[in-house]
């Protein structure tokens, strides 16, 4: 018989969290797994709930309801609570926190002083280690006010991992950093948590943070986990519109649909599984897949079975955008507005007549909810 073999259990794992505030609730629900050295995010807009639960992990603030694990093991719920300096949880803010009193090896050390084993040669060696993976040696004697955001920043996560958290929880860590400096010191302290093998949880309201730093995300509304996921299911696969528009600018269609499931527009038929018959539909689609093309005599394009029936639009606006430009068209059929972005430099003229196309295999077709605008 072959040896049975015993599952790994996440790293970090919480179940049904629930959190209210004066009779108001701002985590409902949350449940989610963060596996060692993986990286999720909690991705949503401002007061969806991100950063309470970030701080019931940490132990700062008690969960309503629901119970948080470590390796598998209870470390919370509403009756049993270990400390929070007893986690093995490792903090990152937006706010650096660093020592001003304190020079970048005392406040690296700072982190380990409250380990019980190591001696002082030991914890040197480990502040140095630490200093030289955020290429911060340097500046070793130095003291936070003559370091720059950006080297705050690595001196800060150097310090968090000092005593080898299990888990690092961050909440928002890069948004004090201008965007060039951002995405360095956002990939660098992407492989330095990789090497230590840490499950990330972080927090932030960017799409594009969250794309580019997450294994997997997890996207909150409302004070739930609405979508969760790899980045690439969850920008090509969104559950609803309003997923979908957190993610990018979205083109909306409305239409009806009228027997047979389907629904007619300018841009030719679009079916509609599951809608019944005189429900509003939208056809969301973004402006990277709108395809133009010159008008010819009045005439647009043949149909197409991959982009549909092309519709006549007029421009109103066009900007370069550096790797590409946008345009704007005032589309003849109801007036609406749809914008198109090409990989070039495309600037048509104001009142230029166009028509577009758009890619049937990145049309969503979503129903229209009564909280939609």
């Amino acid at each position: 018989m072959r040896p049975r073999v015993t599952p790994i259990p996440p790293r970090l794992e919480i179940r049904n969290l629930i959190r209210s505030y004066d009779g108001r609730a701002v985590v409902r629900d949350v449940s989610l797994q963060v596996m060692a050295g993986q990286v999720t995010c909690l991705l949503g807009p401002s007061g969806c709930g991100k950063s309470t639960t970030l701080r019931m992990i940490a132990g700062v603030d008690m969960q309503d309801s629901g119970e948080i694990y470590v390796n598998g093991k209870l470390i919370c719920d509403t009756v049993f609570r270990v400390p929070p300096e007893r986690r093995s949880i490792g903090l990152m803010f937006q706010d650096f926190a660093l020592f001003p009193h304190m020079n970048v090896a005392q406040n690296v050390e700072f982190g380990l002083n409250s380990q019980k084993s190591g001696g002082r040669d030991e914890k040197r060696a480990r502040v140095e280690e630490l200093l030289e993976r955020v290429g911060m040696s340097r500046f070793i004697e130095a003291f936070p006010h003559q370091l720059s955001g950006g080297e705050q920043q690595r001196v800060a996560l150097a310090r968090a991992l000092a005593p080898r958290p299990k888990i690092m929880l961050m909440d928002e860590p890069f948004s004090g950093l201008d965007n060039r400096l951002r995405d360095e010191i956002r990939d660098q302290t992407l492989a330095v948590l990789k090497e230590e093998d840490a499950a990330v949880l972080l927090v932030t309201h960017e799409p594009d943070e969250a794309m580019r730093m997450a294994d997997e995300i997890a996207l909150m509304r409302d004070g739930k986990i609405v979508q969760q996921g790899a980045p690439y299911n969850i920008y090509n696969a969104p559950k609803d519109i309003k997923s979908m528009s957190f993610f990018s600018d979205i083109n909306k269609i409305e239409g009806v649909v009228h027997g047979a499931l389907s629904v007619d527009t300018p841009f030719g038929q679009f079916l509609a599984p599951g809608v019944p018959d005189g429900g509003m539909v939208y056809i969301a689609i973004r402006p990277q897949h709108i395809k133009i093309d010159f008008d010819r005599d009045g005439h647009g394009p043949e149909p197409t079975p991959s982009d549909g029936v092309a519709a006549r639009g007029v421009v109103i606006r066009a900007r370069f955008m550096g790797s590409e430009s946008l345009v704007e068209f005032r589309m003849d059929h109801d007036g609406s507005v749809i914008k198109a972005t090409v990989p070039n430099v495309f600037l048509p003229k104001e009142g230029k007549a166009l028509w577009l196309t758009i890619r049937r295999d990145r049309c969503f077709v979503f129903p229209k909810m009564p909280e939609d605008p």
